[in-house]
C-alpha cells in the first residue's frame, strides 16, 4: 500500500482528533507512569495523552516513516518508534495502551486484543477506537467502484483490503472475564463537509488508501472521477447546502485487575 500522507490525514485533524479525544476521557486513571499510543500517526492523539498525563514517559508507534517524521517534528521531546502493532511488545508494562483509529488495520483481533490487554501493567488501561463505517455510502462505493472493470483486475479481491472488525459485543465477551470494567459504546458522528470532493479528500488519507494504491496514473484519475460521482449521488446537500458524512465509531475501553 502507498505510504501514509500525513498533510493529506491533518487537513480534518479537528473532525479526527475529536474521537480520540473522547476515547481519552473515558480512560479512568488518575496517574499514568508509561502510555503507549500504537499507531500514533502525526501524533494528534499523542499530543491528548501528554496534556493529561505530563508526567508520563509517553511512547508513539506507527509504521509510517511520513507519520514517525511528522509527529517528531510536533512533539520533539517525546519518544516515536517505527513498529508493527501485529508484533509490537512494550519494554515496561503500560499504564495505558492506546489505540486510536489504527487497529481495525490490522487482523487478527481475536489474538490480537488479548494480547494488548495482558501486556498491561495491573490496573492499567486498553482504550481502542475503530471507525464502524464499512456499509457507509463512503465504503460501499469504494468496494462497488473497486469491483467494476477495469479497475478491478488490478485491485483484486476487494474483500482483502481491510480487517474485518468485530461485533462490539464480541470486544466486550473478550476483555469482560480478565477486566475489572469494560465500557463500550457507539458514537455516530455527523460531519459538516463543503462538497462531494472534501468528502473524497477525507477517505483519501485513509479508507480509499488500498482501493487506489495499485492503480497507474489514468486508472486511479478513472477510478477516483467515478468515486466521485457515486459520492455526490450519496450525499445530497442539506438545507444550508453542506453535506453530512456519518461517521459510526466504535469505542472500548478496558481496565486490567489490580491483582
Amino acid at each position: 500500500m502507498a505510504e501514509w500522507n500525513p498533510s493529506l490525514y491533518s487537513r480534518f485533524e479537528d473532525e479526527r482528533t475529536r474521537p480520540a479525544r473522547e476515547l481519552l476521557a473515558r480512560v479512568p486513571l488518575a496517574e499514568v507512569r508509561h502510555a503507549v499510543d500504537l499507531g500514533c500517526g502525526p501524533a494528534n492523539s499523542t499530543e491528548l495523552i501528554v496534556q493529561r498525563f505530563p508526567g508520563a514517559e509517553t511512547i508513539g508507534t506507527d509504521n509510517s516513516k511520513p507519520m514517525l517524521d511528522s509527529a517528531r517534528k510536533r512533539l520533539p521531546g517525546v519518544r516515536f518508534d517505527l513498529s508493527d502493532i501485529s508484533t509490537w511488545q512494550p519494554e515496561t508494562a503500560p499504564d495505558l495502551i492506546y489505540a486510536n483509529a489504527s487497529l481495525q488495520w490490522v487482523p487478527g483481533h481475536e489474538t490480537l486484543i488479548p494480547r494488548l490487554f495482558d501486556s498491561l501493567a495491573p490496573g492499567g488501561v486498553l482504550a481502542i477506537q475503530m471507525p464502524d463505517n464499512r456499509d457507509e455510502p463512503t465504503h460501499r462505493a469504494m468496494r462497488d467502484v473497486g469491483a467494476m472493470q477495469p479497475w478491478a483486475e488490478h485491485i483484486g479481491d476487494i474483500e482483502k483490503l481491510r480487517t474485518a472488525i468485530l461485533p462490539l459485543s464480541a470486544y466486550y465477551d473478550m476483555l469482560a472475564p480478565q477486566a475489572e470494567n469494560v465500557d463500550v459504546w457507539h458514537t455516530i458522528y455527523q460531519h459538516r463537509m463543503d462538497s462531494p470532493q472534501a468528502i473524497v479528500d477525507w477517505v483519501s488519507g485513509t479508507g480509499l488508501k488500498p482501493f487506489v494504491a495499485p492503480l497507474d496514473d489514468a486508472l486511479k484519475a478513472s477510478y477516483l472521477a467515478e468515486y466521485l460521482r457515486r459520492i455526490e449521488a450519496g450525499y445530497p446537500p442539506r438545507a444550508d447546502g453542506k453535506l453530512l458524512l456519518a461517521f459510526p465509531r466504535m469505542f472500548i475501553v478496558a481496565q486490567k485487575k489490580k491483582a
